[in-house]
């Protein structure tokens, strides 16, 4: 009995100090994981814990690092883990980075070649962004460079490549979680590209030195968690 109620006591205290938790989370996301994966937690989180307030502010992979070393942002969730002074990375999950096209594009579901990559007008997102980043990484190791494709439209974000290719202008390499409902949906597929194998680790970012908040500590156990599962 005694292990019984030191058992509950225990419990007790937890939920206690579950609910104790408060303040704000002011977090940075770049635009593959802040489009979709990291509001689907936060807005979780805070269902479990409704005396936090949640501020997410989503920009270029870039930006967001710079703003977590100003400590303008307690957290920060990127694409890419470029060197940089004043912050740690952690690795969060992973994510592919395909070839979006049309669904009546002659690269939907097949594996094309460099060379046949050359010969299509490609999207970009501008840079510093995280996809970008990892591609430019991976051309390079193949052999080649993106100014070496036809790149004719350098639009922003993941949000303005994508409507593009909706749209008809091109084919753009984009995170497959950023594609998953167009996917779905039918309008748009995916293709690879020889030789290219763009998967990059979302990575969480945090200040040097700065002592996590309990809510910040709290999310990034939550996040862990479920992303685990």
């Amino acid at each position: 009995m005694a292990d019984d109620r030191w058992e509950q006591l225990v419990a007790d205290v937890a939920g206690e100090a579950d609910a104790a938790i408060a303040g704000t989370l002011t977090i940075g996301a770049s635009t593959g994981p802040g489009g979709t994966v990291v509001p689907l937690l936060l807005c979780e989180f805070q269902r479990r814990h409704p005396d936090v307030r949640v501020d997410l502010q989503i920009s270029d992979t870039q930006h967001v690092i710079a703003r977590v070393a100003d400590r303008a942002l307690e957290l920060g969730v990127v694409g890419a883990a470029p060197r940089r002074r004043g912050v740690v990375f952690e690795p969060l999950f992973r994510d592919r980075v395909v070839l979006a096209t049309l669904p009546g594009h002659r690269f939907a579901g097949r594996t094309v070649s460099l060379d046949e990559l050359r010969e299509e007008p490609l999207i970009v997102m501008q840079e510093g962004a995280g996809v970008r980043q990892v591609i430019e990484d991976e051309l390079r190791r193949a052999g080649t460079r993106l100014r070496d494709l036809d790149v004719r439209l350098e639009l922003g974000l993941q949000e303005s490549v994508k409507s593009a290719v909706v749209a008809g202008h091109g084919v753009t390499f984009i995170s497959s979680s950023a594609i998953e409902a167009e996917l779905a949906a039918g309008t748009l597929a995916a293709a690879r590209v020889e030789g290219l194998e763009p998967v990059r680790e979302i990575a969480l970012v945090r200040a040097s030195g700065r002592s996590p908040t309990r809510a910040a500590e709290a999310f990034v156990a939550f996040a862990r968690e479920e992303l685990a599962a």
